[in-house]
């Protein structure tokens, strides 16, 4: 129970939560994320076989000009996984790959 205290009245404020006792379909299918954060659930998605093609490159080194140094070799290893390297950053002027030019 909740209490506000408006010009000097008092109201008094109940919020009740429902809540569904029944059991779905979907919850064998999908795993639960959080439930033990160490650990990998057993049937969760994996990707399996992940291609860089040369439009995942042309991407990645998008305003990056040839002779590509050889810092950017980590590409070859770079996997599906989530990386901030291709994609948009912050705008101009702190721009420096052109990814925000029209």
């Amino acid at each position: 129970m909740t209490r506000f205290w408006i010009a000097g009245q008092s109201l008094v404020m109940v919020v009740s939560v429902g809540i569904s006792g029944g059991v779905t379909a979907n919850e064998d299918q999908y795993p639960i994320a959080g439930v033990t954060p160490y650990q990998r659930p057993t049937n969760a998605p994996m990707i399996t076989v992940f291609k860089k093609d040369k439009i995942w490159y042309d991407e990645a080194l998008h305003g990056v000009t040839r002779p590509y140094p050889s810092s950017l070799r980590f590409l070859e290893d770079q996997g599906a996984w989530s990386t901030p390297f291709n994609k948009p950053g912050m705008p101009t002027p702190y721009d420096i790959r052109g990814w925000h030019r029209d």
